[in-house]
Formats: C-alpha cells, sequence, structure tokens
C-alpha cells in the first residue's frame, strides 16, 4: 500500500520541480546533464536519454526565460564535460599546455557549446503557450534549433548531439533515412515531452501512450525499410590500423620506423582496397620517395585496385592540405580535408596566440576544394572523409549519388583511451543509416571498423592495437530521402513552429490587453 501510495505522489512531486530553489535546480540539472553522457557510445544505455532530458524538462515548466537559459546551460555544462573531457588530453598531454590553462579554456569552451541549450531554453520559456500538445512541439523545436545552430556557427561543433544516442538499437534510428541526426533528436524529444507531460496530468495519458506508441512503432518499421540496394561484385578490403603513439608519431628518429610499420602492414593484408588513417604517413606526399609509393601500393594493384593513405600535400603557393592519396592501378587520385577542425588544424588569425601554448603539429592547413570527386577503386566509387569530417551529415552527402561505399580515414590518438573512440564510430553509424551506404573506417589507434547501411558494425578492431579488419564488402545504389534533401526538411518544419509560436504568443499578448 506504502508503494502505491508513493506511485500516486510521483506526479506531484514532479510536478514541484519548478518551485525548488536555483540552486537545487541547478544541481539536478548538472547532474542530469552529465548522466545524460550514458546514453551515447560507449555505454549505449540509449533510454536514458530521454530521462535525463524529460528532467530538464521539468525544470522549464513556468519559469522565466533567464531561468530556463541558466538551467540548460548547467544541464549542456555538465554533458560536456563528462562526454567531451578527453579534450584535455590533447591540450595537456599531447599539446604539452599548462594544466589550469587547460581546465580553464576548456571550460570556456563547454560553456559556449551549453551555450546553445541555453538558449533553446530562454526561446521556449518566451514562446510557450497554454497549449500542451504545441508545447511538446515547440521545446522540441527550440532545442533541434539551438543543435543545428551549434553545428553551424563558427564552422559548427555538433558533437554529442542527442541524436547520436538513438543509433541501433534504437527504434528510433528509423528516423535517421529520413531526417538525419538532427530529425532523430527532434523526434526523440517530441517523445520525451509527451511521456512526461502525461505523467504530470497535463495531457491525457492514453492519448499521450498512444503517440508515443506510434513515434516507436514507426520508428520499428521504418528500420525495415531498405532504401538502397546493393550494386556490382563485392570487392576485398583491407582496413589497416598501426596503433602509432601520438607522442612518437613525429619524433624524427622513429619516421623510418613508421614507414617501415605501414609498408609491412599493407603487405601482409593485400587486397583490392587498402586504407590507411589519416596522416600515417606523416611528410608531405613529395618527401616520399617513389620507390617506395610504388612498394605501398603494389599488394592493391594485384588486385586491380588502389591503396588509399593518409598524408600532408602542398599547392604551387606552398597551402597545405590534409589529404587521402589514392595510388595503383588507376592514375594518382587525391582526396583533400574540406572541413578542418578548429584550434587543431587551423587558428583564426585573431587567436594566432594559441599556437604559442600548445604544440600541435600542422596546425595551419588550408581546407579542401567543394565537389571533389570520390575516389575509383575498380568498380566502386569511395567517398573519402578525413576524420572530424562525418560529423557534418549534410556535408558527406554531396557525393550521392555517384558514390557506392564511404571511407573515413583518422586518428583519434590525440585523445587517449577515453570515450572519443566509440562517440565517433556512433557518428559513422549515423551517417551510414543517412546515406544508406557502407562506412569503412580506417583509424590509427581505433575504432577501425566496418559499418553496414543500417547502422550495425559488422567488425570492429580492438582499440590501441596493431592490425588489419579485411572483409568483403559490396557497395550501393540509390537515394535516401535525407541524402535527397539533406536538412532542409528538418529545418522547414523548425521555421513553421517557430512562425507559428510567435503568432500564437502575440494572439495571447493581444487577449491580455
Amino acid at each position: 500500500m506504502r508503494m502505491l501510495a508513493s506511485f500516486h505522489r510521483f506526479p506531484s512531486r514532479l510536478r514541484g520541480l519548478h518551485l525548488l530553489s536555483l540552486r537545487s535546480q541547478s544541481l539536478i540539472a548538472l547532474i542530469a546533464g552529465t548522466l545524460s553522457v550514458f546514453s551515447f557510445a560507449p555505454f549505449n544505455i540509449f533510454p536514458l536519454a530521454a530521462v535525463c532530458w524529460a528532467v530538464l524538462w521539468l525544470l522549464w515548466q513556468r519559469v522565466s526565460p533567464r531561468r530556463a537559459a541558466w538551467l540548460g546551460l548547467v544541464w549542456g555544462f555538465g554533458m560536456f564535460w563528462a562526454g567531451g573531457g578527453w579534450l584535455y588530453v590533447a591540450f595537456h598531454t599531447y599539446g604539452g599546455m599548462a594544466p589550469w590553462l587547460t581546465v580553464f579554456l576548456l571550460s570556456i569552451f563547454f560553456t559556449y557549446m551549453a551555450s546553445w541549450g541555453a538558449l533553446a531554453g530562454w526561446l521556449f520559456a518566451r514562446l510557450r503557450s497554454d497549449k500542451a500538445l504545441f508545447n511538446t512541439l515547440l521545446v522540441a523545436t527550440c532545442w533541434t534549433f539551438g543543435e543545428w545552430l551549434r553545428g553551424w556557427v563558427f564552422t559548427g561543433v555538433p558533437w554529442l548531439a542527442l541524436g547520436y544516442t538513438q543509433t541501433p538499437p534504437s527504434p528510433l534510428a528509423g528516423y535517421a533515412p529520413l531526417f538525419g541526426s538532427y530529425g532523430v533528436g527532434f523526434v526523440l524529444i517530441c517523445f520525451t515531452a509527451l511521456l512526461t507531460l502525461a505523467c504530470i496530468d497535463k495531457i491525457p495519458r492514453r492519448r499521450a501512450l498512444l503517440a508515443a506508441f506510434g513515434i516507436v512503432a514507426l520508428g520499428g518499421a521504418l528500420r525495415l525499410v531498405a532504401w538502397t540496394t546493393p550494386v556490382g561484385e563485392p570487392i576485398r578490403v583491407s582496413l589497416i590500423q598501426p596503433n602509432i603513439p601520438q607522442d612518437m608519431k613525429w619524433d624524427p628518429d622513429s619516421l623510418q620506423h613508421w614507414l617501415e610499420l605501414n609498408l609491412e602492414l599493407v603487405r601482409q593484408n593485400p587486397a583490392q582496397l587498402i586504407a590507411l588513417p589519416e596522416t600515417t604517413l606523416p611528410l608531405f606526399e613529395e618527401q616520399l620517395s617513389a620507390e617506395y609509393l610504388a612498394k605501398l601500393s603494389e599488394p592493391a594493384r594485384r588486385f586491380n585496385g588502389n591503396v588509399i593513405t593518409g598524408t600532408f600535400t602542398r599547392d604551387a603557393e606552398g597551402h597545405v592540405f590534409n589529404s587521402a592519396l589514392a595510388l595503383g592501378t588507376d592514375p594518382r587520385q587525391v582526396y583533400s580535408k574540406r572541413h578542418l577542425l578548429p584550434f587543431g588544424e587551423f587558428v583564426p588569425s585573431s587567436m594566432r596566440w594559441l599556437l604559442d601554448l600548445v604544440n600541435i603539429p600542422m596546425a595551419n592547413q588550408t581546407r579542401g576544394v567543394a565537389g571533389q570527386a570520390p575516389i575509383r577503386v575498380g568498380d566502386q566509387l569511395v567517398a573519402v572523409n578525413i576524420c572530424y569530417e562525418d560529423v557534418f551529415g549534410e556535408e558527406l552527402i554531396y557525393a550521392l549519388p555517384q558514390a557506392t561505399l564511404m571511407l573515413n580515414i583518422s586518428n583519434l590518438a590525440w585523445y587517449g583511451d577515453y570515450h572519443a573512440q566509440p562517440q565517433h564510430l556512433q557518428i559513422s553509424r549515423m551517417r551510414a543509416l543517412e546515406a544508406g551506404r557502407p562506412m569503412l573506417r580506417s583509424t590509427n589507434s581505433g575504432m577501425t571498423a566496418l559499418v553496414m547501411p543500417d547502422g550495425s558494425v559488422a567488425q570492429v578492431l580492438p582499440a590501441f592495437t596493431t592490425g588489419a579488419l579485411t572483409a568483403l564488402v559490396r557497395g550501393y545504389s540509390g537515394m535516401t530521402p535525407y541524402a535527397r534533401w539533406g536538412n532542409w526538411p528538418v529545418l522547414g518544419m523548425l521555421a513553421m513552429v517557430l512562425v507559428a509560436a510567435l503568432r500564437l504568443t502575440r494572439a495571447g499578448r493581444k487577449r491580455a490587453t
């Protein structure tokens, strides 16, 4: 009987969260944001994303825009420090920055990242209406709009967007080929807001449960749809993982050893497509002898294919590019990274003083041109993206429908044995779902993997091991709705909801006067 009484008191306790003191609310928001990291890889407790975000949603009930913004900021600060704290390794351990300065600068960065959640809270509190069902659309719109802005402003940092928590086995993954990661996040928030409002008796529970079940059931049904189809014969691929320690990669005395290690791994794992990770040859292309490059590509030529390796290239003006160089049966092909990592691969001119505080090689690179052609390997066309680029789903679809395979080459050894590697693999899973193509991943230290078009991981190498992943892979043709339209349908929907909210707000003010 006591348990039953407690259950009936539960909704009233939830309704009272907005009445707590600011200090108590802030602590609850910080804890919820921090715990939300367990919904991302490597933990993959995907229902926890809904639970943790529901806490913020409850805290936003009937609070002022200023307080809603503060609570969104605190929630996001907890999530980004817990989920992105591995940046400390790059700046301090490998970059040589002082510990106190690293913590200070990362705190500023994570505050900036969380500020988009603050904007979402402020915007929702300013525009909310007395219509509970409309508010579920509005809060999902405000949060998704904030995430999209975070992935666009100042070149964008969309890492840890909420939609990434819903990779398979989540049934909401079925929405990814239609609306991309932002659309998945939107659906997740609508689902969560509906159930939460039903729990606190703001909307009829039966209708809310029916709508929530419909969202989940439709997502599960969409996962069964094959948006793309296999094309051509399977090709043999070898994805190399050399596991070169980051603190020794740029050591001149070890350079010859790393070149020989890459060559030996390629010789041991011949295939039609051999992929080596980002900057695994830490030299400019012209510094590599023709003899070495011939030896490197010979195991692929035996299969009438190509080796694709990460290295640096320069143009006639001396601009430095982070490139993927393809050599073998086909004439030389190059893809140069288009979306560079701020403060890792380029530094804004106003902040060049940071280069004096941290030791990051090749930190002043140039963007590759737009519209670069996929790399041909036999009958397949491979859309290459380098490391951080696959965080931007709307930029990867430029190579479709021509490309039949996608390849990501990365070096995440900068971030140590923390969560960066599994989080990046989870992002690649979302990209495979959006494009309906296999995603091949060749990384320096992890996680080298083969991701199928349905977002499942067919094979993966253990992190921080030296080896190669070999497999037979088929290319895919066709276009998913997301590959065809990108983020425009979601952005259009967000715009319509915001316009409707503005009209409702103005109408409410007129009635009040």
